[in-house]
């Protein structure tokens, strides 16, 4: 089982999160992505933060019409600060040594990883896909990671992959870039704004009739 997961508050989910998971499903051979919306994030803790369950049923309608992508509860259900490597180890102690988890991250993340929980267990127990975010250069393990660490990791040039001792890998994709965000999008349904095309049909209309982000 090849298992890709993207975190995030998804405050609201939107099409830029939707179309880098389609391209690195489908780049990678994926059987699954999983999107897991934190409960408390803990690189975001000034963030005006919508309650769990609603930003989970928004994640669970953007997700409805495809059958490879899933979303899962398990930091909302887990409460408290919602860190990575906490989940990594739930998904991999869930479904054995057979699941292999890739974390979808930004190069804004992946560049400030080494502030992360435990981010060397994570680099040991998971692959990493680093996608670039506008405004954010991307920066290969040597730039990024201690050099001890850095050091594990060497280039695959034939799969175009870092890879490390452990059988995990970084890799970089490139993807479409779609500049939106989840605060562009509050602010403009503050502001009485179209949101029309940043977002799932289904996802806006849950916005306006509950009456989120006024």
């Amino acid at each position: 089982m090849r298992l890709a997961v993207i975190g995030g508050t998804f405050n609201p989910i939107h099409y830029g999160h939707l179309r880098v998971a389609e391209e690195v499903r489908e780049s990678l051979g994926l059987d699954k992505i999983l999107f897991i919306p934190t409960f408390i994030p803990p690189h975001k803790t000034d963030e005006p933060m919508t309650p769990p369950k609603t930003r989970l049923d928004m994640a669970r309608l953007a997700v409805s019409d495809n059958p490879g992508f899933e979303v899962s509860d398990i930091e909302i259900k887990r409460g408290g600060k919602s860190y990575t490597i906490d989940t990594v180890r739930a998904l991999k102690s869930g479904a054995g040594e057979d699941l292999k988890v890739f974390l979808i991250i930004g190069s804004d993340s992946f560049n400030d990883i080494t502030t992360w929980c435990e981010y060397r267990e994570l680099f040991r127990l998971s692959s990493f896909v680093v996608v670039e975010r506008p405004g954010y250069p991307v920066k290969t393990p040597g730039e990024v990671l201690p050099v001890e660490l850095a050091r594990k990791f060497w280039y695959d040039a034939s799969a175009g992959v870092f890879m490390n001792s452990d059988g995990n890998t970084i890799t970089y994709l490139q993807t479409t870039l779609i500049d939106v965000s989840s605060s562009e999008i509050r602010r403009k349904v503050r502001e009485g704004r179209s949101v029309r095309y940043l977002l799932p049909g289904q996802v806006m209309d849950y916005i306006y009739g509950q009456k989120l982000y006024r």
